[in-house]
Order: structure tokens, then C-alpha cells, then sequence
């Protein structure tokens, strides 16, 4: 594995899992839950270690349970979570604060590798209620790290105003229908670090291209993509139910693209 070093100095996997339909009835988002994730079991076995997780997901306790069963030590977990940006949990400080104190129950840990919220807050009281919040737990230590979800740059600006502590990451869809190549450039810019989901989709024409390229390098256009993606430190955060999907997208790190091909992903 390979880590980047957030704006805080802490170190997190360049390549993770996303767990929104991990545990739930057909793979499905709004499925109902059940009690077992094998797929989270063979992550970890895989070599995952950085869990991408969500209150909104409604799983949180059921990853939660796996990880503290898991032969894997605490310290080399990196554990992700978000508060949604709903009334329920942002309309006071005191709400926000059981949303965390629930997440780290649900984690049974004491702190939180990187704590988000899960989308902008329109309010701007409750925007800066919440935020504090953040900073308070992150300043005592139960959370390692703190960020956002898909902020654009005007919901960035907001935050910049009164918050002490800059974002860590913005997590937003990045991938090639959706290149989000202005706020990347913005997060750069910031120094804040961009963290992809849905890194993996595509145009049909631009699969055929990424086959092409992954040729050369006994790889799968999954692969060269996830690997453009990391090179230029982005992370990525790709999700798969199948074992050996699992596997492919972590072997990224035995290849290096050459500026040609970078720059035919970047044209397509």
C-alpha cells in the first residue's frame, strides 16, 4: 500500500473500500440489512485498510463489528465515517456531538481516522455549529483527521471564514464522465486533498482505450484508471462485492504509466 499525507501530517492509504452496499439484501443501497459482509472480511484479508464508511449508510455498526473482530491491530486501520448534513444531526452542537459519540460506539474505538460531513450545510449557523464540533473532537484527540464531502468551491469559501482547522480532504466524484478538473485544481490550490468515489465509471469509447493501454502493462483499463488516479494523488475509494475485483483494484503498484499514456486518459 501506499499513503498520502494529508494537510495535518496524518497518513492515509492511497486506495480504499467504499461500504454503502456492504451487508445489505441483494447489494443494494436501500437494501435491507443482514447480518454478515463477507465482502468487508475479504477486503480486509486482501490488505484493505482503509474503510470508507457512513452514518447514512445505515451499517456503520455491522462494519464497526467486523473490524473489532478482525486480526487487524487498530493502529493500522484508517476508518472513514460522515454525518449526514441533515436537521437531525447538524440542527445544534449537542446533536452533532451524539452523532459522533454513536459513530465511535458503532466503531467501538476511541477515535475516528477521518471524520466528513457528508454534504454541504446550507445554513451557515449550523454550518459553523457543526464545524466546531469537528474541531473540538479532532482537538481532544477522538478524531485524527477532519474534512468534507462534495463541497464545491463557494461551500469551501464559506468554511474558510471562521473554521481554525483547514479541511483535510474534500471527497468528491471523480472520475472520467465526471472530471471535476476545476476543484481539483481548487483542492490542490488549498492544499486540501481530493478523495474519489465512483473513480471507476466510464463512456464505453473510454473503456476501449484504458483496454488499449493496459496491454502494455498486463493490466485492466479498471487498473490504468485507478492508477492515473493515484499518480496524480488523488485517492481512490472503489467498492466491489467479487474477491478477485478486490484484489485487481489494490495490485496498482507494480506499473508506472508513461506521460503518453497520461495524457490520452486526459484527452478522453
Amino acid at each position: 500500500m501506499e499513503y498520502i499525507t494529508l494537510n495535518n501530517g496524518v497518513k492515509m492509504p492511497i486506495v480504499g473500500t467504499g461500504t454503502n452496499t456492504y451487508g445489505k439484501e441483494n447489494n443494494d443501497y436501500t437494501g435491507e440489512l443482514t447480518n454478515d459482509i463477507p465482502e468487508l472480511v475479504s477486503a480486509l484479508e486482501l490488505g484493505y485498510r482503509s474503510i470508507d464508511a457512513a452514518i447514512s449508510y445505515r451499517n456503520e455498526a455491522l462494519v464497526g463489528g467486523i473490524l473489532a473482530e478482525s486480526t487487524v491491530p487498530r493502529e493500522e486501520l484508517f476508518i472513514t465515517t460522515k454525518v449526514p448534513a441533515r436537521e437531525e444531526y447538524v440542527s445544534s452542537k449537542e446533536s452533532t456531538r451524539a452523532a459522533i459519540d454513536n459513530s465511535l460506539k458503532n466503531f467501538k474505538t476511541d477515535y475516528l481516522d477521518l471524520l466528513l460531513i457528508h454534504a454541504p450545510i446550507e445554513d451557515k449557523e449550523q454550518l459553523k455549529n457543526t464545524w466546531e464540533v469537528f474541531e473540538e473532537y479532532y482537538e481532544a484527540g477522538k478524531l485524527k483527521a477532519i474534512g468534507v464531502s462534495n463541497f464545491k468551491k463557494n461551500h469551501l469559501d464559506e468554511l474558510k471564514e471562521f473554521s481554525k482547522v483547514k479541511p483535510a480532504v474534500n471527497q468528491i466524484q471523480i472520475n472520467l464522465k465526471e472530471k471535476n478538473k476545476e476543484l481539483l485544481d481548487t483542492l490542490q490550490e488549498e492544499e486540501i486533498t481530493p478523495v474519489a468515489w465512483g473513480p471507476m465509471k466510464t463512456e464505453e469509447h473510454q473503456d476501449e482505450v484504458l483496454e488499449e493501454i493496459g496491454k502494455a502493462y498486463g493490466k485492466s483499463g479498471a487498473q490504468v484508471l485507478l492508477k492515473y488516479q493515484i499518480g496524480r494523488g488523488v485517492v481512490v475509494i472503489p467498492k466491489s462485492h467479487n474477491r478477485e475485483n478486490q484484489a485487481a483494484n489494490l495490485d496498482l503498484f507494480d506499473f508506472e504509466l508513461t506521460a503518453a499514456d497520461i495524457e490520452k486518459i486526459e484527452n478522453l
